[in-house]
């Protein structure tokens, strides 16, 4: 019986060199704490990081033995949309709905109904295959994972 490495670090993007494997996450997937992966090379590794982590690719997650598994995000179904920006960005916000913001797109995640809505505002939207890379949060590099405005609080 081979012993599955494990990775209890995750180094930062920028912060290191030389890859020994890469590994390609979509957005859900780089979302973790302890995790058994398959690096591109077929290398299975256990994850098992302190606390549960948001990577957004460029990352590498450091082996006990040495290695570095490169972390590069996947491909997946994505929605991009363009048009007048600055107000779907607001409608897409208003929901909550993790968003990746360029100068002259948003991305979002494939969903029928938002893409009803966009285009009921104009939107022109095009389904495409894309990494996903939305804004992590103005109160720190996690996630939006809702919250609570109180009971006087409704979203339009």
């Amino acid at each position: 019986m081979s012993l599955m490495h494990r990775a209890s670090r995750v180094l930062p993007a920028g912060g290191w060199s030389g890859a020994a494997d890469h590994i390609a996450l979509d957005y859900e997937a780089r979302f973790l704490r302890r995790k058994r992966l398959v690096a591109a090379s077929g290398a299975e590794f256990l994850v098992d990081l302190p606390e549960v982590t948001n990577l957004r690719g460029g990352e590498a997650f450091a082996l006990e033995d040495g290695r570095l598994i490169e972390v590069r995000c996947g491909l997946e179904p994505v929605l991009v949309v363009t048009g007048d920006l600055t107000r779907l960005a607001w409608h897409v916000g208003n929901r909550h709905t993790p968003c990746q913001i360029e100068p002259d797109r948003l991305l979002i995640r494939d969903d029928h109904v938002l893409e009803t809505m966009l285009r009921g505002l104009g939107a022109r939207v095009e389904r495409r295959m894309e990494p996903f890379r939305p804004e992590s949060g103005a109160y720190g590099s996690g996630r939006t994972m809702g919250h609570d405005h109180g009971p006087f609080h409704v979203h339009a």
